[in-house]
């Protein structure tokens, strides 16, 4: 018997599934149900919320915030060994476990969810995806979003980079998306041991909760001032803007920054200006763009 349930201990589901981890899919299973609890507490009190999990593997994450008291867990998972797995848990929580069988980068969960209480996304992400995941997300228009809270496991490297403070060795287009459109923190540290197989990296779970009125600014006007400043981040804004305009000296004077910073010198809210800006001097037509896929 686990601390959380009475299903069998997870190295006993993954021998009778046969669910060894693929690397091609990018698994590294989290075994000890006391952290996969510690995850699930750290999505906040989560009686009438429906969680989002992507990536549930064998189902220790799942298990934990059910029995932490979820109203229903829709977990997206692309492994069909795993969804044999997790049907056992959809029989020890009846009605309060739909599994998906899919790829989360190319599914849309809304029409599963309902509108009865909030949702949360609450994953371990396989890593080999996890930002484009967050991208995606983040991106989401209209915002607010429909998820209330982020909970998400990531390489550290990655972690850092999402809450990286202006200035940072970290700092750059993800730090300034996620940033922009939510409050992040990260929470703890997670060792390589505590996986099968272990990663070469320690893992860290990070909280973003969004904002519900971010600075005014267009998405894809925000994503090309960032591309471009932080595609030659060593140069001073005078010239990596270039790429935007021949001239960028009156872009930068309508944003008020200095033409001389550097990209990992400018705050959140002057890239935001810097947005506005491009978009007043190119009258670029309105719009909105409703997915991301990577930001380096």
């Amino acid at each position: 018997m686990s601390a959380i349930d009475d299903l069998p201990p997870l190295r006993e589901v993954i021998r009778r599934h046969d669910l060894s981890a693929r690397k091609s899919l990018g698994q590294n299973f989290l075994l000890d149900l006391n952290l996969t609890a510690r995850i699930a507490r750290a999505a906040g009190p989560l009686d009438g919320v429906t969680v989002v999990e992507v990536g549930p593997g064998p189902g220790g994450l799942t298990r934990a915030l059910l029995a932490e008291g979820a109203r229903r867990v829709v977990a997206i998972e692309r492994d069909a060994r795993a969804v044999a797995a997790l049907a056992e848990i959809a029989a020890r929580w009846p009605d309060r476990l739909e599994v998906i069988e899919g790829d989360a980068l190319e599914l849309d969960p809304t029409p599963m969810l309902t509108r009865a209480g909030p949702v949360r996304i609450v994953a371990n992400l396989p890593y080999n995806i996890a930002t484009a995941l967050l991208v995606g997300w983040l991106s989401i228009e209209p915002w607010p979003p429909w998820f209330d809270r982020l909970v998400l496991m990531f390489q550290r490297e990655v972690a850092e980079r999402i809450v990286a403070p202006v200035g940072g060795k970290s700092y750059g287009r993800l730090a300034v998306l996620s940033q922009w459109r939510c409050e992040t923190k990260l929470l703890f540290d997670i060792a390589p041991s505590a996986f099968v197989p272990p990663p070469k990296v320690t893992s860290t779970v990070v909280r973003l909760v969004p904002r519900p009125a971010p600075l005014p600014c267009r998405l894809p006007a925000l994503e090309r001032v960032t591309a471009a400043a932080f595609g030659q981040r060593r140069k001073m804004l005078r010239q990596s803007l270039k790429a935007l305009l021949p001239d960028p000296l009156p872009l930068i004077a309508a944003a008020g920054l200095d033409p001389t910073a550097r990209a990992e010198t400018v705050p959140v809210d002057g890239f935001v200006a810097l947005a506005r800006a491009l978009d007043a001097l190119t009258a670029d037509p309105p719009g909105v763009r409703t997915a991301a896929t990577s930001v380096p």
